[in-house]
């Protein structure tokens, strides 16, 4: 049974979320944005929305501590010590918002002892709000979900983003033979969509762990399974911009055990 200190969170990690919901929707397409130093693209809605939302629940739980990928301004890794905590990715997909593509989303993710226990995903693209977590359930909406449990075959559908690192490349040629591909330019979403039944699989080599954090625990309670080939970054003990990049699979137990295989052939 969830403790009610974790209630109270979850219900008021959906009201924080969509509260920014409006902001998202008018100016999708239309905000003006810049370049980071780091190369990643930021819009003033970015900015608005992570500060919306940490208001609402620093209001509210000023014990937990908050981390979002726009609003740290630390120049060393922060510790999180903390019962609870928040990771905040305020639009993931922002080229896309930018551009005026749909795939981008809000992503919330709450820890506990630095594990995500629940996550709040909002899909501009479908409207929808996913949200849930292990003891929770997952939903789509309003609509019950689940991860896809179909065997692995040629009508798979995978999340797929291609690597940075092009030592990695030989994977991308093993992905794209075996499966059908989806690249939608949300990191979040391909997860996400795992969770609930869009996509059977997702392999991702670049993510920071606030464009997963969320997804996880949505992911768990659909049944699904989420492997790190690179040093698991759950539980997370700091939260750093500079992190290293994340190289994760994720989908069915029957999915990832296919998908590992696969990963694996590039050592044979």
């Amino acid at each position: 049974m969830s403790s009610s200190d974790l209630l109270l969170r979850t219900e008021a990690a959906r009201v924080a979320v969509q509260a920014q919901t409006e902001l998202l929707h008018r100016e999708f397409g239309r905000a003006k944005s810049h370049w980071k130093s780091d190369g990643t693209r930021v819009t003033a809605v970015d900015v608005a929305i992570s500060e919306g939302i940490v208001a609402e629940l620093q209001r509210r739980f000023p014990q937990d501590q908050f981390f979002s990928e726009e609003l740290t301004d630390a120049p060393a890794p922060l510790p999180v010590t903390s019962r609870f905590s928040w990771v905040l990715d305020p639009i993931d997909g922002t080229n896309n918002y930018a551009m005026g593509i749909a795939h981008c989303a809000i992503s919330l993710a709450l820890l506990e002892n630095g594990h995500p226990v629940y996550g709040v995903i909002y899909d501009l693209a479908r409207r929808s709000l996913m949200h849930g977590g292990p003891g929770f359930g997952l939903f789509d909406g309003e609509r019950a979900a689940c991860v896809r449990t179909d065997p692995p075959g040629p009508q798979t559908m995978i999340g797929f983003h291609s690597p940075m690192d092009k030592r990695h490349a030989g994977d991308a040629g093993r992905i794209v033979r075996e499966f059908k591909i989806r690249s939608l330019g949300s990191s979040t979403l391909h997860l996400a969509y795992v969770a609930v039944g869009i996509l059977d699989g997702t392999v991702d080599h670049n993510v920071k762990i606030w464009d997963i954090a969320a997804a996880i625990p949505l992911v768990l309670a659909g049944g699904g399974q989420v492997e790190f080939i690179t040093p698991a970054p759950i539980p997370l003990r700091t939260f750093d911009l500079k992190m290293g990049r994340i190289f994760y699979f994720a989908g069915s137990p029957l999915m990832c055990a296919h998908l590992r295989k696969v990963l694996e052939s590039r050592e044979a």
